[in-house]
């Protein structure tokens, strides 16, 4: 990145739209704008007319000297959550119509023996899944040739219905594509400009159930992120931006607007997928890093959800093959929680009397009561107010009111009357509960997985998660906690420190003891060619670009395979004893035994392709000593348990803070977007780049 130029993240959540500004001469600017889900364009828009505001020049001037702009959406999983996706319709192998319900003869897990849980309601309904008759062999041998009659009395169907988008998904096709492809010849020459989604192109790997459901999910959302795509990008066009747009993806990589237009899937938890890329920036920038390992847990409480992810040795978990949304995906994405534990998430008394919070949000309209804008139903964010851990006038610099009466009167009205306590215990009720929600769930993402959080560095975004911090922290046991400055935008700084990043899979399933080399490298090195091809068309040099492979690997006759990372070199019997040696290490790891007796073999093969992007450098913040008194902005009463009682609290100003700077709790920092609680038996240090590193009070106790 140039001296002068501006890299730019946008995060698209559920209650705000978060903007990151980064120079390498002025460094991070942080903005936010609500959110308008039925039209994203229009807070992006507001978003950019903000920053140009706040720079003092036009939309078009700022936007000329940025290098990049990279966006994260919600669109999709919205139109998942809302089943609000295209009408589809699935083109399949007679017989094979109803794989969608069967689910391989289970319910999601956790739900298995539940006979009341009910059935996830069908992207495509029985109507519009159209037996074709053809048939593949495991062999890749055709036993009976497609039946195009068939296809054009589906196709008529279609036609009749309105539907928008077509999957096609074929018993054994990655072995045979040419069925699959026909079919879409037949579909587009007859549905010109209906979206059509090849299992063959999206997903070229064994079992039918996954690649089929993965190929319905990208036809359903996939003609509103191309809707999405083109708007964003013809906006930008619009306001004179004039370089690449990049569009973060659920793996944790950049893509282009053209890949995601084909692969809108890729897009789903787009944003969330971005935490990990700040937290570990935060980790290794700050300066008492040191040689501590790279193990974080990232969490990010927005105004809609709780997002939970983990990091060990610096990688973020990546899985396949997996329910999402109670539908089974099998394109890789980064294993992130998520929760319906945001500052939105509503309180409420339910039928057995007791508190609940979540998961539903009162989200950007009309939002909490205390954002004045006729939130009639009591929130955390409400709750925050109410404790005094917010700013008890305004938000976001003064842009935004709070009616700390507002928020006492639903809190009242809805939990505090029908619980017979006063306000202040139902807000502590409210923000005791939702805190033990979110520790429920990072215990998922550590302990369940056999991981200690104490061995971990808690990393906190969003604009509410840092008023929580250090109750998690102390319940989980885990000894320091990272806020950035920017952590209410934390995804969208990770969006502008991702690389541009490909996955490309293939199926090949046989015995380490009978494999042929020369086809599986072979396969490799055809994905890895296509992949440099998508890189070099978007833009990438080939120079940035590096490459990594995996293999899904099982016993003979296992239900599931583990991912384990190989070098990059071709596969011979040289290798091949280190290979297998490296999958019963990684079994062991995850299932705490292993066979070395068993027989082993390779179901599917992955290539990684990325495209390095340069880092944005900050300038240094200036430097203090320990002593914050300068920067005070006031005081005011908060409520903290381990005084039972409101306690008059110091209230810092976090713009005023210097590098080296330490607030012992209990006290309140206000950036301008966060508010951060700084618990009693707490302490908070700043450290450049710009993050506060919480640890217990040396002086005091947890």
């Amino acid at each position: 990145m140039s001296q002068h130029a501006y890299r730019l993240g946008i995060d698209t959540g559920g209650t705000f739209t978060d903007f990151i500004l980064a120079s390498a001469g002025e460094g991070i600017r942080l903005y936010k704008t609500p959110s308008t889900p039925h039209d994203p364009p229009s807070a992006v828009r507001e978003g950019l007319e903000q920053i140009g505001a706040d720079l003092g020049c036009s939309v078009a001037d700022f936007l000329r000297d940025c290098d990049l702009v990279i966006l994260g959406t919600t669109v999709g999983v919205n139109a998942l959550i809302e089943h609000k996706g295209a009408r589809t319709g699935l083109f399949c192998t007679a017989g094979h119509e109803d794989s969608l319900e069967i689910r391989l003869g289970h319910k999601e897990d956790g739900h298995r023996y539940d006979a009341d849980f009910p059935q996830a309601t069908m992207l495509v309904p029985r109507a519009l899944r159209f037996p074709v008759e053809e048939r593949v062999l495991s062999t890749g041998e055709v036993r009976v040739p497609l039946n195009e009659a068939d296809v054009r009395r589906g196709i008529r169907r279609f036609r009749e219905e309105g539907v928008e988008a077509v999957a096609i998904s074929l018993v054994w096709s990655f072995l045979h594509p040419e069925h699959e492809r026909r079919i879409a010849e037949l579909v587009r020459a007859e549905m010109p400009g209906t979206y059509i989604t090849l299992s063959v192109d999206l997903l070229p790997q064994i079992r039918e159930y996954t690649r089929t459901s993965t190929t319905v999910m990208n036809a359903y959302i996939g003609p509103l992120i191309q809707r999405y795509v083109e708007r964003m990008e013809t906006l930008l066009r619009d306001l004179g931006y004039a370089n690449p747009v990049r569009y973060m993806q659920s793996n944790g990589g950049l893509t282009s607007g053209r890949f995601l237009a084909d692969k809108g899937i890729y897009a789903l938890n787009s944003g969330p997928a971005a935490g990990p890329n700040a937290g570990l920036f935060f980790h290794d920038g700050k300066e008492r890093a040191g040689d501590r390992p790279r193990d974080i847990i990232t969490v990010d409480m927005g105004g809609t959800s709780f997002d939970i992810s983990l990091s060990k040795d610096g990688k973020t978990n990546i899985v396949k093959d997996f329910d999402f949304l109670r539908y089974r995906i099998g394109i890789p994405m980064l294993q992130v929680e998520t929760l319906g534990a945001g500052g939105g998430s509503i309180a409420f008394v339910n039928r057995m009397g007791l508190l609940q919070v979540g998961p539903e949000s009162a989200g950007a309209q009309p939002g909490p009561a205390a954002y004045g804008r006729g939130g009639q139903r009591p929130t955390v964010t409400d709750a925050l107010v109410v404790l005094g851990y917010l700013n008890q006038k305004s938000l976001l610099g003064g842009r935004l009111r709070i009616d700390a009466a507002a928020a006492r009167r639903v809190i009242a009205a809805e939990v505090a009357g029908p619980l017979k306590l006063d306000v202040e215990r139902a807000a502590q009720g409210i923000f005791t509960l939702v805190n033990s929600n979110m520790v429920s769930g990072i215990r998922r993402v550590s302990i369940e997985r056999g991981y200690d959080p104490r061995d971990f560095m808690l990393v906190v975004g969003g604009g509410a998660g840092p008023a929580h911090a250090g109750r998690l922290a102390g319940e989980l046991g885990i000894p320091t906690i990272l806020i950035p400055k920017v952590a209410s935008a934390l995804c969208a700084f990770g969006e502008i420190l991702a690389d541009m990043k490909h996955s490309y899979l293939s199926s090949s399933a046989v015995r380490l003891d009978a494999m042929d080399y020369a086809h599986l490298n072979a396969t490799f090195a055809a994905m890895e060619t296509q992949g440099r091809h998508d890189l070099g068309s978007a833009g990438v040099t080939a120079d940035a670009i590096a490459i990594s492979r995996s293999l899904d690997m099982r016993y003979v006759d296992q239900v599931h395979e583990c991912q384990v990372d190989i070098p990059r070199e071709d596969l011979s019997a040289s290798n091949i004893d280190a290979i297998a040696e490296a999958f019963h290490t990684r079994h062991e790891e995850l299932f705490t035994y292993c066979e070395r007796d068993n027989a082993v073999e390779i179901m599917n093969l992955e290539s990684t392709v990325v495209g390095k992007v340069a880092q944005p450098q900050l300038p240094p913040l200036a430097r203090g000593t320990p002593d914050p008194a300068h920067a005070q902005s006031g005081e005011r009463p908060a409520f903290f348990e381990e005084d039972n009682a409101f306690v008059i609290t110091p209230v810092y100003d976090g713009a005023r803070l210097l590098v080296d700077n330490v607030v012992v709790g209990p006290a309140i920092i206000e950036e301008v977007t966060t508010s951060i609680v700084v618990f009693p038996g707490w302490q908070a240090r700043l450290y450049d780049p710009g993050v506060y590193v919480m640890t217990v009070d040396e002086q005091g106790e947890e």
